[in-house]
């Protein structure tokens, strides 16, 4: 039996990395999982290698984020499918980075799109089906860059400090109708592809150093002097997503090893 035994979920930006991560540690604790992605050959993979290990109803389904109509529909056939929908989790994201007088705005849109109005496009959907039943809980994953600003990331933090208005916001609105809304911040996932594929490239230029010193520079930054694992960030989903965190609504909980701490 897990902790979240005969739960149903959806997680958004599933195909790899963190999103994957999330699924299959969903489906550990006994969730049915629709697992959401861009990547219909990525997303699929993992769904399917969730179902085997965890024995759970895992789903890969090709949504984008940015479609009011393309969620709403995925939303609904998820119900449709599980009967129900107890959890949702908005982890879908991209980054770009870059000097400020030079950002490209359409990548600056696309930010905000994929990250801002994705996820309240999503966390509206899910509070949509989960209001009759007066039960529910949304989760963003957010970022330490919600909470402070990012050097030549400005879109990026713009974003995420955009995210957890977006939070605070529901869980105002939902909070005497069962339904609670929030967020985590996870420190660097140095090991991740987003970092190990993009980000120590972009910075490696952006700052005139070495992909090497660019993640020792980033663990020197860190209290606990390691990166964050995906691990630590799953746990603290499957807390929020839990009746253990039943009196907490509106929060942005740090999970950066003492980077953050506000």
């Amino acid at each position: 039996m897990g902790r979240l035994d005969g739960k149903k979920a959806i997680v958004t930006g599933a195909a790899q990395g963190l999103g994957a991560a999330i699924v299959e540690r969903l489906a550990e604790e006994g969730c049915d999982v629709a697992a959401w992605d861009v990547n219909a050959q990525s997303v699929q993979a993992t769904a399917e290698g969730a179902a085997k290990r965890f024995g759970r109803t895992v789903i890969g389904e090709t949504v984008d984020v940015t479609s009011a109509s393309a969620v709403r529909a995925a939303v609904d056939a998820a119900v449709s499918r599980f009967g129900a929908l107890d959890i949702f989790v908005s982890n879908a994201g991209i980054l770009f980075s870059g000097e400020s007088t030079e950002f490209d705005i359409e990548k600056w849109r696309k930010v905000i799109d994929i990250n801002l109005t994705g996820y309240f496009l999503c966390a509206r959907e899910a509070a949509r089906v989960m209001l009759p039943r007066k039960s529910g809980s949304i989760i963003q994953i957010n970022s330490k860059s919600g909470k402070k600003g990012s050097f030549r990331n400005s879109a990026y933090a713009a974003s995420k400090f955009g995210g957890i208005g977006v939070t605070q916001s529901l869980a105002l609105e939902f909070a005497e109708q069962g339904i609670r809304v929030n967020s985590v911040c996870p420190g660097n996932l140095l090991d991740s592809p987003l970092w190990t594929q993009s980000l120590f490239k972009q910075y490696a230029a952006n700052q005139g150093i070495s992909e090497a010193a660019v993640r020792q520079k980033y663990i020197d930054q860190v209290p606990m002097k390691r990166a964050c694992q995906y691990q630590d960030v799953t746990n603290v989903v499957v807390f929020l997503a839990s009746e253990d965190s039943s009196y907490m609504t509106g929060q942005a909980i740090n999970v950066t090893g003492g980077q953050e701490m506000r």
